[in-house]
């Protein structure tokens, strides 16, 4: 569990917040959603292959 506990020490701080917040705009832009989106369906196989 040390993982787990140096995660919440982190997510705690100034350098965590500060990724957190930054996480949080790139999962609201819609160009990230359709990488993710675009991502997701190649790994289930909907996606075209070259």
């Amino acid at each position: 569990m040390a993982l787990v506990d140096r995660i919440k020490r982190l997510m705690h701080s100034p350098q965590g917040r500060q990724a957190r917040a930054r996480a949080e705009r790139m999962a609201r832009d819609p160009r990230t959603q359709a990488k993710v989106r675009g991502l997701l369906a190649r790994f289930r196989g909907g996606g075209r292959r070259h």
